[in-house]
């Protein structure tokens, strides 16, 4: 700055003036020596670290590329520069100096942020991660260092200690905890979760209070995104997940079965004994060849030990539609391919209603995807349907409005005949 000075004043420049030049000089010359030091950091440098990065074998430095940490961190070199001819402004010096380190704190709050998100990468492709996340952690981290950066920037502004400002937040907490109560909340539940590994990235979850329907994609600091099978995102607030009722489905997931818990009704009045042309018949079928003769034999072997009046039907045992119907829809699910064998299998009757009698299958899909499922599920009641009445039985539905007309048509028509 001197030379430049003298190098005015020499020209026969006046002092005021020469004063005025030479600042105006030393700082272009900062200024054109801080856009080399950013040129050579950012198209040498930092291509020399990127070459490096992209040519090695491990992933994990891309994930710091990918954020950008090493292009925020070149952006400190300027503000070094600066820092250093800050003495050749005596009257600025303090304000350039504080101005420096103020930004070479907010740049390295910054490059931690940055760091912060490349780590969570690097973490998320762990399976870990799944079960483990640690976004939230992450993020509550986040909140300390910007809090903690601001502190110090505003302390180093105004000359004064850092843990003096840290005294005053005391008076302060209750403003912080209104402010922060989201987060609060949110990091206590994310605690929780974690801890009772009560949701995970990818599990199916069903929250109808926030019509939430799908898999969760984020798990966070404050919220879980829920994808819907429509594709919607719903979001929910982590404390909700703690606080309110949800259901999970990973559990059917886990088990490779999915559950069928479906009724027919069949209408009551077509519930009979079966007489001997029926009992022929359903020997044709090949899932009750085997229970036929068998029952055929129990109860032959019963009747003639218990039977006191062989004229009397009621006191005989015999084989009903309902009960050969309940056999054939067990045999017919024990061989089916889509049900599993190995988990639960129930084919039961349940208390009549007025629809009707439930006969109620209950068993396990050996396959979880929804479209197969659901597959699986039509083409066992397709069948049950269409078959129920070769056992002379009829499924329950109530009138619709052609059983009406054809009701009223038939009574239109015997009341013609007997006209």
């Amino acid at each position: 700055m001197e030379f430049i000075l003298n190098q005015m004043l020499e020209f026969g420049m006046g002092p005021s003036l020469a004063d005025y030049m030479a600042a105006f000089i030393m700082i272009l010359f900062i200024i054109i020596l801080c856009i080399i030091a950013n040129f050579i950091t950012k198209k040498i440098v930092m291509r020399v670290i990127t070459h490096f990065i992209t040519t090695n074998k491990f992933k994990w430095d891309d994930m710091l590329l990918e954020r950008r940490v090493f292009h925020r961190l070149s952006h400190i070199v300027p503000a070094i520069i600066i820092y250093y001819f800050a003495p050749t402004f005596p009257d600025f010096q303090h304000v350039i100096e504080k101005g420096a380190i103020a930004y070479i704190i907010i740049v390295g709050a910054l490059v931690i942020n940055n760091f912060l998100n490349a780590f969570n990468d690097v973490y998320q492709t762990f399976e870990i991660s799944k079960t483990k996340p640690i976004k939230g952690y992450i993020q509550v981290a986040k909140i300390l260092i910007f809090i903690f950066s601001g502190i110090i920037v505003i302390a180093n502004l105004i000359g004064k200690s850092p843990f003096l400002l840290l005294s005053g937040f005391g008076a302060l907490s209750a403003v912080l905890l209104l402010v922060f109560k989201d987060s609060i909340l949110g990091l206590v539940a994310g605690i929780q979760l974690a801890a009772n590994d009560m949701v995970r990235v990818g599990d199916w979850i069903e929250m109808p209070k926030y019509e939430a329907d799908g898999d969760i994609i984020d798990i966070s600091l404050n919220t879980v995104k829920v994808q819907n099978f429509d594709k919607t995102i719903t979001t929910i607030p982590s404390y909700a997940l703690v606080s309110d009722a949800f259901k999970n489905w990973r559990g059917m997931q886990a088990s490779g079965g999915r559950r069928i818990k479906r009724s027919v009704f069949i209408d009551t009045n077509t519930i009979m004994f079966c007489t001997d042309e029926m009992i022929e018949e359903f020997k044709q079928i090949n899932y009750l060849s085997t229970y036929i003769k068998n029952r055929e034999n129990e109860i032959a072997e019963y009747n003639a030990k218990h039977d006191n009046n062989k004229n009397n039907r009621v006191n005989r045992r015999a084989l009903t539609n309902i009960g050969v119907f309940r056999a054939y829809i067990n045999n017919y699910l024990q061989n089916h391919n889509g049900i599993s064998q190995n988990m639960t299998l129930l084919v039961r009757q349940l208390a009549p209603t007025e629809h009707g009698l439930p006969i109620e299958i209950y068993a396990f899909t050996n396959d979880i995807r929804w479209d197969v499922y659901e597959t699986i599920q039509s083409d066992i009641f397709d069948h049950l349907f269409a078959v129920a009445p070769e056992f002379g039985l009829r499924v329950f539905q109530n009138p619709s409005g052609n059983d009406l007309k054809r009701i009223i048509g038939e009574s239109g028509k015997e009341k013609m005949v007997d006209n």
